[in-house]
């Protein structure tokens, strides 16, 4: 029934701050467009996935809501490492399977080298729920 996300919309107060931040962590690439209705709009590519960087002036308040994008294991280092060297926070995994990060806006991302997927699509096939892709 439902298809892979069309994309995520993001509240930051600078998009081509937060832009530039992500596309130096990760190479992403970057687009500005005019819409329809004259929106300024700034979307970024992390993996498949287009992220919408909307311009509102927010304070939003950290919480344990956050995106997780599917990494390989080696990715983990090089991006702490380059986290570390612009100064930002970070937190990794006890097991190095996980990296959660924080932009200017207090959006946490994670970058996941686990088998989570895996396990969850067994334990819905076991319990007769669909949960594989195109299930």
């Amino acid at each position: 029934m439902l298809g892979p996300i069309a994309h995520i919309a993001l509240i930051v107060r600078d998009p081509g701050r937060t832009a530039a931040f992500l596309r130096g962590l990760f190479d992403a690439p970057v687009v500005r467009r005019t819409d329809a209705e004259g929106h300024d709009e700034t979307f970024v590519r992390l993996g498949v996935t287009w992220v919408a960087l909307v311009g509102a002036d927010v304070k939003r308040e950290r919480t344990g809501d956050h995106i997780a994008f599917r990494v390989a294991r080696e990715t983990i280092p090089a991006i702490a490492d380059k986290l570390r060297s612009q100064g930002c926070e970070f937190i990794l995994s006890e097991s190095g399977a996980s990296l959660y990060f924080f932009d200017f806006d207090n959006h946490v991302f994670e970058l996941d080298s686990s088998d989570q997927e895996q396990e969850l699509n067994q334990l819905a096939a076991s319990s007769g729920t669909p949960g594989k892709r195109g299930a």
